[in-house]
Formats: structure tokens, sequence, C-alpha cells
């Protein structure tokens, strides 16, 4: 277990810190991408021209039921816009398909007279009616490149007309081919210039000028504008490659209230209806998130022939409005874009900066505890028994540290003794006694000298114990390679081959030689 542990740390230290460059490299790209979970409501109500609050009927349109009255009139409204977009097939791990459904509803209208009304809901099943409360509705589709927010081609298209039971949606769409601008969210990591912006009632792409930044919701956006110009709406076909119901209108001189030089009031005079467009949108840059927007819708009956010098004065002047409002978020709806926009910014922060650092602290205490126990390790491995440095085995007198001369013999400290006395084969509790010192004594020899340590000893044999092997006795663990002598020593040779005490031999091993306290 404890050499395990050291590689296990430094493969799990490598390994967080592999995961710490990892991350930001190839996960946070993972997450920079149109997410398949899109799902947007956003509301707009009318709002005054300076924004100020209490106007009731603030905007202004068309009354669609004096067509079939004497003159032409138009209402002071309340309008809400509400859009929902969703992901929808096809779509996958490189597009997405957006599908934003748009209404225009008008809470309550005031005719010229004061007289104030609030218009019902249309039926599910039957046609509009003139008075009914839904002014405008459509259901646009688009894929996206789920990297960069840039419409593919994919699917393009604008539901104009609702689409019965067993129609064909795409028979009652028309498709909208060449479209680049964004429109229901910019691109990750959005800069400080000009994008293409795509405007559905216009069907068309105008650049969105960078005006500057703003802080909304405590979240900071880029604020961008676009001019729509202005477009001859009937000029855009319906699927069934017509005019759409409502962009082009004839009636009598005296309907429209066209009076003066060369106009009779019975000429029946054509008019077309047009659009033009304020919008403004405000980005958090690193998701692309839109947190607010405003527009302003302008669309109004005009002559086509304004230009021509030909059409009487009267006409090429003439302007009705069929619609005019200023269109703001509600809070509701830059409260929960503002969250949103926090969420994904809270996401990409983490894989770019904290999960690597936290990865990277994490590999590098777990390699560094590993360096540390290897170190440990190799300082033991140069300590003696006790944990103090060895050296190289002689005392200041050439004497071996255990007091004898490096092979088993204790040295003569008495000036009087002749020769050392050698311990009688016969004995074997003295043999016992002698033998794990002379063993000790023996190993610590051959370690520093690998040589055999005394070839002409009385009663010396030779054995693979002699062999000039320097690793044969390494000191990774030193109380390990104390071996026990109690028994049979293991046979078979090797590195660790130590050959056995023979009790009963006649000669005894040249280091079971020692001094007796009683021979002294």
């Amino acid at each position: 277990m404890k050499r395990v542990l050291p590689a296990v740390l430094a493969f799990l230290g490598v390994a967080c810190i592999t995961a710490a460059i990892a991350v930001p490299l190839w996960l946070v790209p993972q997450l920079k991408v149109v997410p398949l979970d899109l799902d947007i409501t956003s509301d707009a109500t009318s709002v005054a021209a300076d924004g100020s609050p209490g106007e009731r009927f603030p905007a202004e349109i068309f009354d669609r039921c004096s067509v079939g009255q004497a003159k032409a009139q138009t209402l002071q409204a309340h309008l809400t816009q509400q859009r929902r977009s969703v992901i929808v097939d096809p779509s996958d791990r490189r597009q997405a398909t957006i599908q934003s459904a748009q209404t225009v509803r008008i809470d309550g209208t005031r005719a010229a007279n004061g007289d104030e009304s609030q218009p019902a809901a249309p039926a599910a099943n039957g046609d509009l009616q003139c008075n009914d409360g839904l002014l405008t509705a459509n259901i646009d589709r688009v894929s996206l490149n789920r990297k960069t927010s840039v419409p593919n081609g994919t699917v393009s298209s604008l539901q104009v007309e609702a689409a019965p039971e067993g129609v064909n949606r795409n028979d009652v769409s028309v498709q909208l081919p060449n479209r680049k601008g964004f429109q229901y969210k910019f691109p990750f990591n959005t800069k400080k210039r000009s994008y293409l912006y795509y405007d559905l009632n216009t069907r068309q792409d105008t650049p969105a000028a960078f005006v500057g930044e703003e802080t909304v919701h405590g979240i900071k956006t880029y604020h961008f504008r676009t001019q729509v110009p202005e477009t001859d709406l009937s000029s855009l076909p319906n699927p069934q490659n017509e005019a759409p119901l409502g962009t082009m209108l004839t009636m009598p001189a005296k309907w429209w209230g066209i009076t003066g030089p060369g106009v009779r009031p019975g000429d029946h005079i054509n008019m077309h209806r047009y659009a033009t467009a304020t919008r403004e949108v405000w980005v958090e840059p690193r998701t692309g998130t839109i947190v607010n927007g405003r527009e302003v819708q302008h669309q109004y009956f005009r002559s086509p022939y304004k230009d021509d010098d030909s059409t009487p004065a009267p006409v090429r002047n003439f302007q009705l409005d069929a619609l005019k409002a200023n269109f703001a978020w509600s809070d509701k709806t830059v409260s929960a874009q503002a969250d949103k926009a926090d969420k994904y910014m809270g996401q990409l922060k983490l894989g770019n900066f904290w999960l690597p650092l936290i990865l990277g602290i994490v590999g590098a205490v777990l390699l560094l505890a590993c360096l540390l126990i290897l170190l440990r390790r190799r300082r033991n491995r140069g300590a003696g028994p006790d944990g103090d440095p060895r050296d190289d085995g002689q005392n200041e007198y050439g004497d071996n540290e255990y007091g004898d001369n490096g092979y088993g013999e204790v040295p003569d400290t008495d000036p009087g003794a002749d020769a050392p006395t050698v311990v009688d084969p016969g004995g074997p509790a003295a043999a016992r006694a002698a033998a794990p010192t002379a063993v000790i004594a023996n190993q610590r020899s051959r370690h520093n000298t690998p040589a055999s340590p005394n070839p002409d000893h009385p009663g010396h044999e030779a054995g693979p114990d002699d062999a000039d092997d320097d690793t044969a006795y390494l000191w990774d663990h030193p109380t390990e390679q104390i071996p026990r002598v109690e028994g049979p020593a293991p046979t078979g040779g090797g590195d660790h081959d130590f050959r056995p005490i023979d009790e009963s031999s006649a000669d005894p091993p040249h280091h079971a030689h020692e001094r007796r306290d009683e021979d002294r």
C-alpha cells in the first residue's frame, strides 16, 4: 500500500492538471452554442414616445371596420406584442431551429369621439372580424448554426396564414432566402461593431450599429440600433405569390379624405401600405443574450406614385397611419432575460476560470504530496537502524561502529590478551546468542565490501554469498533485511541467499567468533 500511494497521488495529480487544461479548451467551446432547451417568452407593450407613464392609449392604429363606412378612421389604442421562441426539428449538435410565434394584440381602443372599447379575442375556428382584438400574427422558423448563431439556410420561412387541419404548413408559408442577420440571439463574444439584424416585418437584413455600453438589471450590455428603411409591404408576396391582404387598398378620394386641385371626390385612388422601423437591442456580449429591446413601428398608407410629378399633389402628399407604436419590453421580460444571461455567464466563468483553478490547485497539491512521500522515503533509505545517517561504517580508530572489525570479530581491547577465544561449536546456547550479531556484522561488511570478507579465515567455505554483488544488500528497509536464524534460512540463491548457521557443524562459520566475558 505504501508503494502504491505515491503512484495513485501522481496519477490523480496529473489527471487534475490535464483536466484543468482541457476544460477551457474543450468543455467551454461545447457550452458556447445555441442551447437546445431555449425557450424565450417576451412581452412588449406600447408606451408613449418619450417613455412617460400614464398614457392609456399611446399607439395609433387603422380602424379596419371603417372600410365599410363613409370615411377612413384611426383609433388610439393600447397594444401588447408577445413573442414565444422555442427549439423545434430539425435540431442537432450542429444546428438549432427556432420557431417563434409573434402576435400583436389590441388591449383597448378609443375613438375620435372619446368612445372606448375593449376588443374581444378572435374565435379559434373562425375568420377574423374587423373589430377582433388580434391585429397581426405570424410564425417565423429559422435554422441557426449553433456556434455562430447565424442562419444556415436549412429552414427559413414565415407562416402568415393559419394552417387548417390536413394542410401542410409550408403551403401557407413564404420562404425567406438569403437570410443572414441575427434576430433572437447575437453571437458569443459580441464585439463593439455593427452586425446585420433581420427585420421580419420587411423581410430584410439591416445593419445594427453599436451605440454604447449600458447596465441593465446589473448586467453590462452593448446597445445596438438599426434603422429599417421604408419598404412597400405589398411587394412582399404571400404564399399564393400575391400582395398580402391589407397592403393595397383602392377607395374613393372622399373616403380617404383627399381634396384639392386635380382630385375629384369620386376618383378611385390606390394606396399601398409602407413600413419603417427603428429597433434597439441591449446584448450581453459574452453570451449574446438579448437582455432588453425596444422598437418604433410605423406603418402607413401612401401613394406608390409619390415621386411621379403627374400625380396630383394632394395625392402625393397624403399619408394615413395604419400602425404607429413604440414597443418596450416589460420589466418581467427584462428581468427574466437578465437572469438567463447571468446563468450563462456563470457557466462560462465556471468553465473558463473556477473549474480550471480548482483542478489545477488540487493537481498541484497531489503531486506535491507524492513528491514529499518520495523524498521522505529517500531520506529513510540513507539512515541506519536507529534513524541516524549512516557513514562508512568505521569509527575514528578504523573499527566497525558496532564494536567489531567488520568481520564479526571483536578487537582485543585487553593488552594482556593474546588471541580471541573461539566459541565452542558444541555449545548451542552460545552459538544462538552469537548468531544475530554475526549475521548483522556480515551484512554490513558485505554492503561496504562486496568482495569476500575473509577468505583465509579458518573454516570459511566459498559460496554464493562471496560473489561480488554490490546490489545484494541494498538497505531499502534496514530492519526488514535482518534474516531470521531460529530456523532454516531460505535457499535457492539470489540477492538475499543467506547461508544458514549449522549448530551441529564442527567448523563454525568464520563470522561466529566472539569474545566471551568469562574468558577475558
